[in-house]
């Protein structure tokens, strides 16, 4: 028997050597093929992962932009061309009223007397002004026209002054004189002070006009006078079947262009065509998308990168209806395109995203992603390398110190692995995220591995945390439809009391859109110092289409109330002014009434509204079955019968939409005229604005849960007379 280091090496001191070393051989065999296996293992699921995230995050973020881009686009194109519609509108109100004035006094010109008359006065640059133009030879203190025509000085003065989107305005007569109103006097003088001859019946404002017999809109044209550019919109004036002259405005693009550069962006752009192709206005001051100055169009290859196929076609689309979300390749270059007509002036809006740039955020997360999964691999490399130096020096270890060491270090490599392979598994399949545990913090190659997956796992979920705040962008289309009900709200009188020193009369009105925007309106303003003008009216349809009429019939009603005192004739004017070029065959019911404030008398007309409700003093409310006429903007010539009845003091009227009777509950129940009225009978006695109250009150008491399907718009009249504004005093 041998001895070495007080070991009896032999018997059983041998046998337990042997076994242990045998024990030992095969547990760090055992050892180092379950931690290969499970290195091995945890590299092909570290691999797969990043394969499946990178595949995962192109996705979501391709997804989210296109998402982002087919409501924001849809959305700006559709706000944008509703804005610019209807400012064309306008001007369409304006040429309209300028013709109607023009063919009216040259149907009566011998009733109407010579006004001076005026040549440009450079003094005058900078300041609105009338000045007369002619064409070379032409003898303008000769024109009997022309004479007729400057009456129409002071309204055309008027219009300048009231809009800011007329540049200037005049009228164009056959004899080739023009009366002219603008702020520019000096450019129409030569050298030498004598006026530059102006070749009236020349210009593409006149001939088109001429040429179509309506309202005609010209393209992108130079100004005669100057290097402005303009789009002119003029109408013909027609008299006895004979052409007397044209009306025309102009509208300098300079002004609108400053809306579409506030919507734009980089890599963005926003035009305006016509439906020759042509593009009107662009925020692309040189690029594919730039203006065309041409004012006719023989070739769609005169568009240059425009003129293919598929851009003609969008571009078809576009001026016929709101598009979907279009991917169009112009120059080798593809683009995100979206547009919605201009219907007024049959234009269309068209907003531009390049494809490339909506691109470079994926692209350079995914550069950045795959940048940190490098680091990590070769971070996860260089542990295994220790790691392997460290096994060795391990079974070394193991092998003098014994079996506890064995199992210590089996302990120590393998149930950390184990654990991370099962949380990388879990995170895979339940997509939660890999966290570092005290389990995994062994100070070797494990915790160093730990850390760095659980450092690449933080930065992924900040990256898709990053793309989930672009879709926060959508809330800002929401601020645009506030806007729209903030602009509605305020075209309708809503500061209460609204004529405070005037205590003949009480009134008060309400309106709550069933959407953002709605249809219904009411209005009341004093034509005069006695006699106080009530409308209130229902709009077919609702939403954003509703809410441009509205606004466009409440503009014309007021015009033509402040020009007539009689109720049907503004009806009468109302509707012809709806009826010309309403392709949308939208139409209006209207009720409207003028109260003859020193005697109570109200004169009324209905146009297809609901019936009016008066109380009676010491009585309660009752309908008044008036006659109804046709509704505004259903067909020209229209007549309206106007009937009168008288309020006491004391006497109340009630006005309302049909929001308010069909009102229904969720059992499809209708609120109608009878709880209505029992509504306002409740209280008889409360003032106009509690009595819009109680009436609101009830409805949202009958109704209760169910949804608002129409807008609910209220107004209450009480007459109090002359001798209760005296006893005020």
């Amino acid at each position: 028997m041998k001895k070495l280091f007080g070991m009896t090496l032999g018997g059983l001191q041998r046998k337990a050597i042997s076994l242990v070393l045998i024990v030992l051989v095969i547990a760090v065999g055992f050892l180092a093929a379950i931690s290969g296996y499970q290195t091995y293992k945890l590299s092909r699921i570290v691999s797969r992962t990043r394969d499946e995230q990178q595949e995962a995050i192109s996705q979501a973020s391709g997804s989210t932009v296109r998402q982002v881009l087919e409501s924001s686009l849809i959305q700006t194109t559709t706000l944008e061309a509703d804005a610019e519609d209807r400012d064309i509108a306008e001007i369409v109100t304006e040429i309209r009223i300028l013709q109607s004035m023009a063919q009216d006094m040259f149907g009566h010109s011998e009733s109407f007397a010579n006004v001076e008359q005026h040549l440009p006065d450079a003094s005058l640059d900078g300041t609105p002004s009338a000045m007369v133009l002619f064409e070379e030879g032409v003898d303008y203190t000769q024109s009997s026209l022309l004479n007729t025509a400057s009456n129409l000085t002071v309204p055309m003065m008027v219009m300048m002054r009231n809009s800011d989107k007329i540049d200037s305005i005049y009228i164009g007569l056959a004899d080739g004189t023009d009366l002219c109103v603008d702020d520019e006097s000096a450019n129409k003088l030569d050298e030498n002070g004598d006026p530059i001859p102006f070749p009236v019946r020349e210009r593409p404002w006149y001939t088109g006009a001429v040429e179509t017999g309506d309202v005609y809109f010209t393209g992108v044209i130079p100004d005669a006078f100057s290097d402005a550019v303009s789009v002119t919109c003029s109408a013909p004036i027609v008299t006895n079947g004979e052409l007397i002259g044209v009306v025309g405005i102009d509208i300098l693009l300079d002004r609108m262009d400053d809306f579409l550069n506030s919507v734009s962006s980089e890599g963005g752009s926003v035009f305006i065509i016509n439906d020759q192709h042509q593009v009107l206005l662009s925020s692309d001051e040189t690029g594919v998308f730039a203006v065309s100055t041409n004012n006719t169009l023989a070739d769609l290859d005169d568009l240059g990168n425009l003129g293919n196929a598929d851009m003609i076609s969008f571009m078809d689309q576009a001026l016929e209806e709101t598009t979907d979300l279009n991917v169009i390749m112009l120059g080798g270059r593809e683009y995100y395109m979206a547009g919605s007509p201009m219907p007024t002036v049959g234009w269309a809006v068209i907003a531009v995203v390049d494809k490339e740039l909506t691109e470079q955020p994926t692209a350079a997360l995914l550069a950045e992603y795959d940048a940190i999964n490098a680091a990590a691999s070769e971070e996860f490399r260089q542990s295994t390398r220790i790691s392997n130096i460290t096994s060795v020096v391990g079974i070394v270890a193991v092998f003098l110190l014994g079996a506890w060491i064995a199992l210590m270090m089996t302990k120590r490599m393998v149930r950390p692995i184990e654990e991370m392979t099962a949380d990388i598994m879990a995170s895979e399949t339940g997509g939660h995220i890999f966290e570092m545990k005290d389990s995994y913090r062994t100070d070797d190659e494990i915790e160093v591995l730990a850390e760095s997956f659980e450092d690449l796992s933080k930065k992924t979920r900040k990256y898709i945390k990053d793309i989930t705040e672009i879709t926060r962008e959508k809330e800002r289309v929401s601020t645009e439809l506030t806007m729209a009900t903030r602009i509605q709200s305020s075209m309708l009188p809503h500061i209460y009391p609204a004529f405070p020193d005037r205590s003949e009369f009480d009134v008060y009105a309400s309106m709550d859109p069933a959407k953002e925007v709605g249809g219904d309106f009411y209005d009341f303003f004093l034509i005069d110092d006695d006699h106080l003008c009530l409308v209130m009216a229902d709009v077919s349809g609702k939403g954003i289409p509703a809410a441009l009429f509205m606004m466009i019939s409440k503009t014309i009603l007021k015009n033509c109330a402040m020009m007539w005192t009689s109720p049907g004739e503004i009806l009468e004017m109302t509707n012809d002014a709806l009826c010309m070029d309403n392709q949308v065959d939208m139409f209006v019911t209207v009720w409207l009434g003028i109260l003859e404030i020193s005697t109570g008398k109200v004169t009324a007309a209905n146009a297809g509204h609901e019936f009016p409700v008066i109380r009676h003093p010491d009585g309660g409310f009752e309908l008044m079955k008036d006659k109804h006429g046709l509704v505004l903007g259903a067909m020209r010539g229209m007549r309206y019968t106007e009937y009168d009845f008288t309020l006491e003091k004391g006497a109340k009227l009630f006005l309302y939409t049909d929001g308010v009777p069909e009102a229904t509950d969720a059992e499809g129940k209708r609120f109608g005229t009878d709880r209505m009225l029992a509504a306002l009978n409740a209280h008889t006695d409360d003032d106009p604005m509690q009595t819009l109250k109680n009436v609101r009150a009830a409805v949202d008491g009958f109704v209760m849960e169910a949804e608002q399907f129409d807008d609910l718009t209220m107004l209450c009249l009480e007459y109090k007379g002359k001798e209760e504004q005296e006893d005020d005093h």
